[in-house]
């Protein structure tokens, strides 16, 4: 069994029902594997053919339901012409293709009545990800990446997202499916350099490694893990207001600068805005300058902020 996973039933009971996403690729495949092994029996494989490589896309589609099959385990697929979603909402593949997983994670979630999806995001995904938010301009929060445990809305459904494998290399993933003689899929878009995940992958942290003389990336899972933590406390000193339809621009006011932005962050997600940037939380704040002149700002989404008889909200 791959370190880490044996004590996953004392926290997620083996008896409830869970989503599991998988794609083909060894890090979801082996997910499964090591779910079944450790006796979850009600699973529902959710699988989404993005439909980005022609014929490869769909055998990985026919590979995950034999798989499912195999293992007794319900299974919900669909398909989804990402590139055509890319260009009509004009957005990056990559941002579509995630829109299209959550959404439909999200409408099996509502179907099967259940709030628990299990992801295989891996040591080496959560590297990738601290660095592309470092490079974004992130805080605190973006530089713990992702968590074990998190809660996100999807498609109006509030889900736990758990990924347990987030200790673990893809090396190590590799190493457990060879030696358990596990089959899974290769995806050739992997090394697509189209893909900024992929660039920072097979450029970006090679060139650092070698600049630095080292393997950065127990530095940087140990900055994702230290950021988490302070970015807890800080959300502590906030929690209670963010929860609020609306704020109160003298409150907000009467914070140190930190704590502005981090429940201004916070409740703007709370109140579903997302794509929220540095520059976003920015404008965000000249609201509540005691001269502010302005009285709304543009949010992602075509959604705007505005302020009226001192107080802030959405619409």
């Amino acid at each position: 069994m791959i370190e880490g996973l044996r004590q996953l039933p004392e926290e997620q009971p083996v008896g409830r029902r869970y989503l599991v996403g998988v794609s083909g690729g060894v890090d979801s495949v082996v997910l499964l594997h090591a779910l079944h092994t450790l006796g979850y029996q009600r699973l529902v494989v959710v699988h989404v053919n993005h439909g980005l490589r022609g014929r490869a896309s769909g055998h990985d589609a026919v590979f995950v339901r034999h798989l499912a099959a195999h293992l007794d385990y319900q299974l919900e697929t669909t398909r989804v012409d990402v590139r055509a979603l890319a260009t009509t909402n004009r957005l990056s593949i990559e941002t579509a293709a995630r829109e299209a997983r959550r959404k439909f994670f999200g409408q099996v979630a509502r179907r099967y009545r259940c709030p628990r999806l299990f992801l295989a995001h891996h040591a080496d995904d959560q590297v990738e990800t601290v660095l592309m938010n470092l490079f974004r301009g992130s805080g605190t929060g973006g530089l713990g990446g992702m968590r074990a445990l998190s809660h996100q809305c999807m498609e109006g459904k509030r889900l736990a997202v758990l990924r347990p494998l987030l200790g673990v290399t893809r090396d190590e993933l590799i190493a457990y499916a060879e030696g358990e003689g596990i089959r899974y899929r290769e995806d050739a878009s992997n090394t697509d350099a189209q893909f900024l995940r992929n660039r920072v992958r097979h450029e970006l942290i090679p060139f650092l490694g070698e600049t630095f003389g080292r393997d950065i990336r127990g530095a940087i899972l140990r900055l994702a893990v230290q950021c988490q933590a302070e970015s807890d406390c800080l959300d502590g000193l906030v929690a209670v207001t963010a929860e609020e339809e609306t704020l109160a621009v003298a409150e907000v006011r009467a914070l140190p600068l930190a704590l502005q932005r981090r429940l201004l962050h916070r409740w703007l997600r709370a109140r579903g805005v997302e794509d929220l940037s540095f520059d976003v939380v920015e404008k965000a704040l000249t609201l509540i300058d005691i001269e502010a002149t302005l009285s709304k700002i543009n949010l992602p989404r075509d959604r705007y902020l505005r302020r009226r008889q001192r107080r802030l909200f959405v619409v």
